[in-house]
């Protein structure tokens, strides 16, 4: 089934018969604030900041009128099983079903190495694929279930993260404990964790990256704690998260090879689906099978087109060069400005402006000195709307709003973890550039009158809402949805600094994938060179003197090619950490390393069970080189 829905691009139209801007379609009527029920205990949510929403959305409406054209995006509805179909291909497991199915055993080394949770995930899926190909009497090859997830069933209690495995009910919808909830805005029957006042002093609390988000639900669901962690998630305050010390070290996107990326993408989706199955709450993917865009220009241009453009001026660039510019004028005009971001440019002027940029912008003579801070601010929440396909992305636009159901802050968090490694590269990094700006802003909200919660209110309509102003809702939806995209809002800013982390369990995950597949390739070579005594001498000789290392006990090697042609033999101690290592590189009085800083080269796990790693400086060698004994150890920079 094909479903036609019309989204609202404000985009200008000019029509050369009447010789003016013209609109397409009226928009819908903003609502005004709607209606709601509140607890006792609820002070006052609609006066804490929730007219900085509502008045946000009027801007936007202003600023679109006599400047809008018409985008037509054609939704496909899945039918029966296509959902389950395209989310497998989506984890890398397309191998089990359809004109591609192979030998069940080549997706069996990724399917070992997954928790209780995320193979109940993705049995749960295949199961509908199956059922869905037989009643189409489809001519594939369809593996059994059974057979798929028998090592799953025959598995120990311990699971590959090291917790301890309990019965998923990935059916359950409901959540005890709603009675400590006393604070809690209720909107009908919508229940809503409260937006969050800054002025309550933050709990601090440790963020458990080591074991599997979604096994860590089944545990608290299964808890007494469960309750009390809920009424202490459900504070009037943010909690303060922290990363806990690793000693093998913290792994952040953009540290990864790409392949390895590959496998963490693959995994992050299994596990948002596991952590949202066990929590009883709808994960739906959506696609555009079509979409009408521009194909050069600023406004209203898919990201990935902008960035191609963008780099033919600027080799390398990740974050589209209008939107840095657009930054970069309003920092100029001083983060201080009273009601920044809040306080719009004027309409006419806006238009005009964006004109000349689309004119002007890559030409080099358009005239930055013309830009109020005001309007820079306008321009750049304009660009965010106007991106033909959200910033969040198509796919997993509904995954960020569905955050808002999950019961506690600190799954709200994981599931945002996931949400950010899973965006497409320069969705990820766009969406890095401004929070990292929005968070500077804050830091001036002394000055400024911008607070976190300020900020969320007023970036959230740009960011969740524009891509559904065409839409009718009703008034309570619309003010569910003001209430729970802020609040998303507000966790996107506040914990970015968490949201850039590939969870540890993942990265084990992806680890022990690397060791199975070298096992297997390692025996399939073997067997190739069975017939070869020879050659099989050889191979077994240059296996053994590469996982003998022929450096003492106890010490590393680290080179750096690109820099020097002399490597280090490094002693590992229980205190030498990766920072200590490439002080002493840079310590050296010739070569290269004289010219060079901290911060211009890293040191790198590479081979063995990763591909490539990037160390952060608080790595102890010691206990990484326990963890991955065959790595080379080499210093380079990013870029090489």
């Amino acid at each position: 089934m094909v479903t036609v829905v019309t989204k609202l691009v404000f985009c200008f139209h000019f029509s050369r018969k009447y010789g003016q801007y013209t609109m397409n379609q009226e928009i819908t009527k903003v609502p005004e604030k709607p209606p709601f029920d509140r607890s006792s205990s609820q002070d006052s949510l609609d006066e804490l900041s929730m007219e900085d929403y509502w008045t946000e959305l009027e801007n936007i409406k202003k600023s679109s009128e006599n400047r809008q054209d018409q985008e037509v995006v054609v939704v496909k509805e899945p039918d029966e099983g296509e959902l389950e179909e395209e989310w497998l291909k989506e984890a890398g497991l397309s191998n089990l079903f359809g004109e591609s199915a192979g030998d069940p055993q080549e997706s069996m080394v990724f399917l070992s190495t997954l928790t209780r949770t995320q193979a109940a995930a993705v049995q749960k899926r295949v199961e509908t694929v199956s059922q869905t190909l037989r009643k189409k009497n489809k001519q594939y090859q369809i593996p059994d279930v059974r057979d798929i997830f028998a090592q799953q069933r025959e598995s120990k209690e311990k699971a590959p993260d090291g917790t301890n495995s309990q019965s998923v009910r990935t059916d359950e919808n409901k959540h005890q404990g709603k009675d400590d909830q006393d604070c809690s805005l209720v909107v009908g029957e919508k229940e809503l964790i409260p937006l969050v006042s800054e002025e309550v002093p933050a709990s601090e609390t440790d963020i458990n990256l080591e074991v599997s988000f979604a096994e860590q639900a089944v545990s608290q669901k299964d808890s007494s704690k469960e309750k009390a962690q809920k009424s202490k998630d459900r504070d009037a305050s943010l909690p303060n998260f922290r990363l806990p010390k690793d000693k093998t070290g913290t792994t952040r996107i953009g540290d990864l090879a790409p392949q390895d990326m590959k496998k963490v993408c693959h995994l992050a989706l299994i596990e948002l689906t596991a952590l949202y199955d066990v929590l009883g709450v709808e994960l739906k993917q959506q696609k555009a099978v079509k979409i009408k865009t521009k194909d050069s220009g600023l406004f209203c241009i898919p990201l990935i087109v902008l960035l191609e453009q963008d780099q033919k001026k600027v080799p390398g660039t990740r974050i589209p060069l209008i939107f840095q510019k657009l930054i970069s004028r309003i920092e100029e005009g001083g983060l201080e400005t009273e009601g920044l971001l809040r306080i719009p440019g004027a309409a006419v002027r806006i238009k005009n402006l964006c004109q000349e940029l689309e004119a002007k912008f890559y030409e080099g003579t358009f005239n930055w000195e013309s830009v109020k801070q005001h309007d820079a601010a306008s321009l750049l929440k304009l660009f965010i709307r106007e991106l033909p396909q959200p910033l969040l992305s198509v796919e997993y636009l509904k995954a960020f709003q569905a955050v808002q159901n999950l019961p506690t802050r600190t799954q709200q968090l994981q599931a945002l973890n996931l949400l950010v490694i899973l965006l497409p590269d320069a969705n990820r990094d766009t969406l890095k550039a401004l929070l990292e700006f929005l968070q500077r802003v804050i830091d001036n909200r002394e000055k400024n009158k911008m607070t976190t919660m300020n900020v969320a209110m007023v970036m959230a309509p740009n960011l969740f809402m524009c891509h559904t102003l065409g839409l009718k809702s009703s008034e309570q939806r619309e003010f569910v949805m003001a209430a729970g995209t802020a609040n998303i809002m507000h966790l996107l800013i506040k914990y970015q600094q968490l949201l850039w982390t590939i969870p540890k369990f993942i990265v084990n995950q992806v680890r022990k994938q690397n060791t199975e597949n070298h096992k297997k390739d390692k025996k399939a070579m073997k067997k190739l060179l069975k017939k070869r005594a020879f050659d099989r001498e050889k191979y077994e000789k240059q296996d053994k003197s590469t996982s003998d290392a022929d450096v003492p006990q106890g010490v590393i090697r680290v080179q750096a090619p690109h820099l020097s042609k002399v490597s280090m033999a490094i002693q590992l101690t229980e205190e030498l950490k990766a920072s200590d290592v490439l002080a002493r590189f840079l310590s050296q009085e010739s070569g290269i390393a004289q010219t060079l800083k901290k911060g211009e080269v890293f040191l790198y796990e590479i081979g063995g069970n990763i591909g490539e790693r990037c160390l952060d400086d608080d790595t102890y060698m010691k206990d990484l080189y326990q963890l991955n004994p065959n790595a080379e150890w080499v210093i380079k920079s990013k870029a090489s």
